[in-house]
């Protein structure tokens, strides 16, 4: 079954274009708004939607993530909503690849099959499961795949060669470098300190690489452009739409915010194909 997340990549890279990646916690800061927001974010430039699933224990993800989780939460979401958002949004973009961000809790309270196929009828192309490790994705990783979908990996500064290994012979659709140590949303990145891993994680797998964490700025994003195949925009962008004084204008606030960060990749872009070109 063809993957929309492999249809995109191939077509940036057909492009010579990186990627636009940015997360949004489903239900925040209202359900009402998260599929407008998500098509605002289309609109915008992104290329692949990274949803979150409310949890109430998201131990990887800092506090402003925490908090759009609690505020999701309060207002009543549940992955059947997740799963209704992502249907409303696909009756108008069959295209942009979704993929579903959360932990393993509500995928076992559910049962991996049952959460797989209701995910996949629904229009989603992947999972990304952060307490699901490359060594114990056995099961959800052959589930996904009957279905057509990926389940994405995490590496980071702390991953080890062998563990690097491991990962790339088992992931699918690309591999988020989670570019700093602890949680989402607390540090700022270096972005000349990613090209030794990024290289070393090419060495192992042929898979593209999307780089997250610690990226705020239009500036930041372009830096890493240079590096990745793929930039992911996740607490600041949240930041913001929690910030929102009127829920109504999050789909704005989402477009105004990433716009310029496409702009900036798309600069990077042109000036690095110059200067392949005058080499």
């Amino acid at each position: 079954m063809n993957n929309r997340i492999d249809a995109r990549f191939a077509a940036l890279a057909r492009a010579g274009r990186v990627g636009l990646i940015p997360y949004i916690t489903a239900g925040h800061p209202t359900p009402d708004s998260t599929v407008a927001v998500m098509h605002s974010l289309v609109e915008a430039g992104a290329d692949l939607l990274e949803l979150g699933v409310p949890f109430s224990d998201v131990m990887a993800d800092g506090p402003v993530i925490q908090k759009a989780c609690a505020r999701a939460l309060e207002q009543g979401m549940t992955v059947d909503r997740v799963f209704a958002m992502v249907e409303t949004f696909r009756a108008a973009d069959t295209e942009t690849p979704v993929i579903l961000m959360g932990y393993m809790n509500p995928v076992e309270r559910r049962g991996v099959e049952r959460f797989a196929d209701q995910a996949r009828a629904a229009g989603v192309d992947a999972l990304l499961l952060v307490d699901c490790p490359a060594d114990e994705a056995a099961e959800t990783r052959a589930v996904l795949a009957e279905r057509g979908m990926h389940q994405i990996f995490l590496a980071a500064p702390t991953t080890t060669e062998v563990r690097m290994q491991r990962l790339a012979q088992v992931a699918g659709g690309f591999i988020y470098y989670v570019s700093l140590k602890g949680v989402t949303g607390s540090a700022e990145l270096d972005a000349d300190s990613l090209a030794p891993v990024l290289a070393r994680l090419r060495s192992h797998s042929p898979l593209p690489l999307a780089v997250g964490f610690g990226i705020a700025t239009a500036e930041q994003a372009a830096a890493v452009a240079a590096h990745a195949d793929a930039v992911v925009i996740g607490s600041a962008l949240v930041r913001r739409l929690d910030a929102a004084a009127d829920p109504d204008n999050a789909a704005a606030i989402a477009r105004d915010y990433l716009a310029p960060i496409r702009d900036a990749l798309d600069v990077a872009e042109r000036a690095t194909a110059t200067e392949a070109g005058q080499a």
